[in-house]
């Protein structure tokens, strides 16, 4: 048997031999590219070179790619467990031509693979080619001699691949895998396709064209290869099952799901759900998703919550599902070290899942439950199911995998109506489209200088106003300025862009801002005086002052990016970034409040870099070459084969095309101003550096200093003063407070006097003005105990203007006359409204000139209130 570990060596080996570059996974998370949610398919990570707006150092590539089809367009999550060959995550194993070899090579090296390395037998694969490709069916049929019995043409709607509306697309070759007559299903192309019996392991996409937003098939200049094998499909072959749970490393994590759960190893479709979602669990966690209530971190949190309801089915008790992290290092750690390396963090982040989702499952299942017991009919509805997500928590898709558990149905149309805001939010979060044909303004790409110099000199390529393509910029107009030469940096990185001016023979242009499209900088901005023309040369001068405070937070930012991993631990990876002239701000994974203490040896060890004064380095390596020797990748960011280096000794090493200072001493000071919660899992700290910090330590000192002074003190002893200025305030509110008590006592004696009887209750309705709240609700208990059994309500016009209300009702009275009815009816005339217990309740207002009519009108409210009560009374004796 040939266990999966060794195919994917295998096939990477075979096309290394080949001369393909073998090339790392990419992260789920898709580099700088809004058209997806998470990588999902072998030719991601090239698809810009398939595009022609990237170049690589090779034309031939190999990969193992991990993948997850969870959310947005390509979601298999509700398939998951209920099927031999749905994954929430797979590994795809892909070979990639970049206008190099085509079909003929790509066609002969699957079939070599397939049947000269892994030994299948020709009769038990079967090859499906697009309907109008006579080019791929002749290679298949006479070069490599399939027999026509085991071949098909089919339709588009299989058999032609497309990225997009838009962009490349191609003709698709398909082989199939017999698994026998004894499994249920037909050949491809036949009514039944569907069944189990022909597996579809490996696809080749050949693209040849460009699909116009107009339809026009464009032939491609140089047509590429995509091909893609998944890993557990071509497993599932050599290990002789149909069935992708049945291989090594699921059998594996199935019994450890099994063992976690204490449930047996039967086979049991929940067991088959944990093991797949503690690999999507993980690898997502690794490459920097972390639970969330939106977008990626959303759905993570959907698949972990999944697997815990399923594990709760099995008769797990308490947290279990973080236990899987371990054998999973076992299986999957050789081929991916970072899921060895980040194994605690992922532990420890999935166990507070855990613990969260705990009560909110428990309670869940309660309700929905009840629920269930009380239904009439066989469809759940939609309020029901929009309840338990909106007040509990308790997600939609746990309550439909319950429900189709049950036989039940849900009342899909209900709940959407009840959820259409919170839907809203959650497309808005996988609503990925994109023009693949959008060009830039000019043909050419702009040259970057800006590393070495401030000012440079360049020729105007394109002129934009209003978005559209102009020859000429005019005094006082606003547009974009495309040169073929500039030192002004485009935002990039979470730097933000250069400001400064171009000045030409006819004109001098502002600029504003500075951004980048298809290898052009943009330089937004207007012009300040005379014209400007395409074609002309300007002096492009960058705002150097503002450029070397930007330069002094981006190495600020290196140098607290790794702070934060020495200090709080190498789980710490970048979750976005803003760089400016004023500040940095620098969001990062990690699980936790970071204490004050931590934070000051955060900044203490930053500083210690800027005095090391370290000299920066700046060079280019292959991606691999500068991952090998430690380089840190920013989340989100995307990197092609060759990359910048930016190192500051071995303290701080990251890939990054911004720009920084020569020496970390010229930051001169970094200055911590905030750390806090920005989403679940994610911190944000912001700092200040160089004049900035030096200037919030200057206005620190000075507050210091004014607040020394108010309080007639040194500085040295301010802190001292106020410690006993605290003391003596305290002291003096429990004076108050006795005296208030005194003052109620001494009121509520005086006060009692003045009750009316109304219908055998004493009733009391008076004004305290200068009293405060605390002080009423003290002289009505008093006035209570005082009288004994009666109705009082004291009224305070407050310092503010406000009007405070207090009513109380002794206890034989409560069933009869109610403190909150009471104390809104008076409320109710000032403006305001309140509530509170049957014998105490209080209330406020705003009109206080109003205040005397209310209080005269309790008598009468009380009177008939205890009319209609004694009315009632009467009739019923």
């Amino acid at each position: 048997m040939t266990g999966t570990n060794a195919l994917r060596s295998q096939f990477l080996e075979f096309f290394a031999e080949r001369g393909h570059r073998v090339v790392a996974s990419s992260p789920l998370v898709p580099g700088n590219d809004p058209t997806l949610l998470f990588t999902n398919a072998g030719m991601v990570p090239f698809k810009d070179v398939f595009l022609g707006r990237e170049k690589r150092d090779y034309t031939r590539a190999a990969s193992a790619q991990r993948c997850v089809r969870a959310g947005g367009k390509h979601n298999d999550l509700e398939n998951v467990g209920y099927t031999a060959r749905h994954h929430t995550f797979f590994e795809m194993l892909g070979n990639f031509s970049f206008g190099d070899y085509f079909k003929r090579e790509a066609i002969a090296y699957a079939w070599e693979f397939l049947t000269g390395t892994l030994g299948l037998p020709p009769e038990k694969l079967w090859v499906t080619v697009y309907e109008e490709d006579d080019e791929a069916a002749d290679i298949w049929l006479e070069e490599i001699g399939v027999s026509a019995e085991r071949f098909s043409r089919i339709g588009a709607h299989d058999n032609f691949w497309s990225m997009g509306d838009t962009g490349p697309c191609g003709p698709c070759s398909e082989i199939f895998y017999d698994h026998g007559p004894e499994i249920a299903g037909g050949p491809p192309g036949t009514p039944e396709e569907d069944g189990d019996r022909y597996v579809e392991i490996w696809n080749l996409v050949f693209m040849q064209y460009n699909r116009t937003a107009d339809g026009e098939m464009e032939p491609l200049p140089s047509p590429s290869v995509d091909t893609g094998m998944g890993l557990e499909r071509i497993a599932a072959v050599m290990q002789g099952t149909h069935d992708n749970y049945g291989i090594d490393v699921f059998r594996r994590l199935i019994a450890a799901a099994a063992e976690a759960t204490g449930h047996a190893d039967d086979g049991d479709s929940s067991l088959k759900v944990i093991a797949d979602h503690i690999r999507a669990t993980a690898f997502l966690i690794v490459d920097g998703v972390l639970p969330a209530n939106e977008g990626r971190g959303y759905v993570l949190r959907r698949i972990m919550r999944r697997a815990i309801r399923h594990g709760h089915k099995l008769g797990a008790r308490g947290a279990f599902f973080h236990k899987l992290v371990a054998p999973l290092v076992d299986e999957m750690g050789a081929a991916y070290p970072e899921l060895r390396d980040a194994a605690a963090h992922v532990e420890r982040v999935i166990g507070q899942e855990e613990a969260r989702f705990e009560e909110t499952l428990n309670q869940g299942m309660r309700i929905l439950e009840d629920a269930i017991a009380g239904l009439d009919g066989d469809t759940l509805p939609g309020e029901v199911v929009f309840k338990l997500y909106d007040t509990y928590g308790f997600p939609a898709d746990l309550t439909n995998d319950v429900a189709r558990e049950r036989g039940l149905k849900i009342d899909e149309a209900g709940f959407e109506r009840e959820m259409a805001a919170q839907r809203e939010r959650a497309r808005a979060a996988s609503r990925f489209e994109v023009d693949y044909n959008v060009k830039a303004p000019a043909a050419g790409e702009t040259r970057f200088t800006g590393y070495d110099a401030t000012a440079d000199e360049g020729r105007v390529m394109a002129l934009m106003r209003d978005g559209e393509t102009v020859e000429r910029l005019r005094e006082g107009e606003s547009g974009v300025v495309v040169l073929d030469v500039t030192p002004f940096y485009a935002e990039s990185g979470g730097q933000v862009g250069d400001t400064g001016v171009l000045t030409g023979a006819g004109g001098r242009f502002l600029v504003e801002d500075t951004q980048k499209t298809d290898g052009q900088h943009l330089h937004f901005g207007r012009v300040e005086a005379g014209e400007l023309g395409t074609g002309e040369r300007m002096e492009a001068q960058v705002d150097a002052i503002r450029r070397v405070a930007v330069e002094l937070n981006h190495t600020g930012t290196h140098l607290v990016h790794a702070a934060l991993r020495e200090i709080l631990g190498t789980h710490v990876r970048q979750k976005g970034s803003l760089v400016a002239p004023d500040r940095l701000r620098f969001d990062f994974a990690h699980y936790e409040t970071v204490t004050p203490d931590l934070l000051a040896d955060i900044e203490k060890r930053v500083n210690e870099q800027v005095r090391a004064d370290i000299e920066g380095e700046f060079y280019y390596r292959s991606y691999d070459d500068a991952i090998a020797e430690g380089a840190l990748a920013f989340f989100g960011e995307k990197y092609g084969d060759t990359v910048r280096v930016v190192r500051y000794g071995d303290y701080s090493v990251e890939l990054c095309g911004g720009t920084h200072v020569a020496r970390s001493g010229e930051i001169g000071l970094f200055k911590l101003t905030e750390e806090r919660g920005v989403a679940a899992g994610v911190r944000r700290i912001e700092a200040v550096t160089g004049e900035a910090a030096l200037a919030g330590v200057q206005a620190g000192e000075a507050r210091v200093r004014r607040l020394a002074e108010r309080l007639r003190a040194a500085p040295v002893e301010l802190e001292d003063k106020l410690d006993k200025l605290i003391e003596r305030n305290a002291a003096l509110e429990k004076q108050v407070d006795q005296l208030g008590r005194k003052m109620a006592s001494a009121q509520g004696g005086d006060l009692a006097a003045r009750a009316v009887t109304v219908a055998g209750v004493p009733v009391l309705a008076e004004r305290l003005d200068g009293a405060d709240r605390k002080t009423l609700r003290d002289t009505v208990d008093q006035l209570k105990n005082k009288l004994g059994s009666g109705v009082v309500v004291l009224g305070a016009e407050e310092d503010d203007g406000k009007v405070a209300l207090i009513a109380g009702v002794t206890k034989d009275l409560t069933d009869r006359v109610r403190a909150g009815d009471l104390v809104n009816f008076v409320a109710g005339k000032v403006g305001g409204r309140g509530g509170g217990r049957p014998d105490m309740a209080q209330a406020g207002g705003s009109e206080p000139a109003q205040l005397d009519a209310a209080l005269s009108g309790v008598r009468d409210w009380v009177a008939d209130v205890l009319g209609e009560t004694a009315g009632t009374a009467a009739s019923n004796s």
